[in-house]
């Protein structure tokens, strides 16, 4: 069982969580999670670039002069890449980099990726943080107050006379975070976005890139719920024989 710590918006640890790593496929997969990162770094390319080649410029398509006793070099038409106005040799055209990798394997992969947080420690519970209205100082003060779960114990206990610059490297304050929630909460969302380094979306719509790319994921206790009862619902990828 994997442990992970619940901490409250003050920044004190109240509990701990256990995940069962088989929910989420036992091992890692890094081929598999390169291919799909891939995949959406290829959907998010945009490919609207164009140039004109030669039938996309204006001219005749007649030869200028004959092949020999002219004394110039041969020519072609005067759409030719090789002169002023002519068109372009390999133009660029409009174009959907996308490409699709089976469904299944997708699916796999977001589980890969979550469950490599927990076994980085890069994963912690933020329990209490409700909000009736947007509120950005709240939850920036409980980011700035969190430890980070990847430092031990001994690393993080207080030091006699350790300075601001130093306790703060010890906090998310500063980090990429992914904050991971139950549902679409336009409360917590509307408060989050503005943070620098902060992703918000709900677990319902993680994919492999955003959570490899943020450094640390921050879930509250009901995402962590629907986050199991999300992979828990998917069916488990075939295992691949040696």
């Amino acid at each position: 069982m994997l442990t992970i710590p619940v901490y409250n918006p003050d920044g004190a640890k109240v509990s701990e969580e256990q995940v069962d790593p088989a929910a989420f496929g036992v091992e890692v997969n890094k081929q598999l999670l390169h291919d799909v990162v891939l995949m959406h770094l290829a959907a998010r390319r945009v490919g609207t670039v164009n140039t004109r080649g030669r039938s996309d410029v204006a001219g005749s398509t007649k030869k200028l002069f004959r092949q020999k006793g002219t004394g110039n070099a041969r020519a072609g038409s005067k759409r030719t890449n090789k002169r002023k106005g002519g068109g372009v040799a390999f133009a660029r055209r409009n174009r959907d980099y996308r490409y699709s990798i089976p469904k299944r394997a997708v699916r796999a992969a977001v589980k890969m990726a979550v469950l490599s947080k927990f076994q980085d420690n890069q994963v912690l519970v933020l329990d209490g943080l409700t909000l009736d209205a947007p509120k950005t100082q709240v939850v920036a003060r409980a980011l700035k107050a969190i430890r980070r779960p990847d430092i031990t114990e001994a690393e993080s206990a207080e030091v006699v006379g350790e300075t601001k610059a130093a306790a703060s490297r010890r906090t998310l304050e500063g980090r990429t975070i992914l904050l991971g929630l139950p549902a679409a909460d336009q409360a917590l969302y509307r408060s989050a976005r503005n943070i620098d380094g902060v992703q918000v979306a709900p677990v319902s719509e993680f994919n492999t890139y955003d959570v490899l790319k943020q450094r640390y994921l921050v879930l509250t206790r009901e995402a962590l719920t629907a986050l199991i009862e999300r992979v828990k619902t998917q069916p488990a990828r075939r295992a691949v024989e040696a």
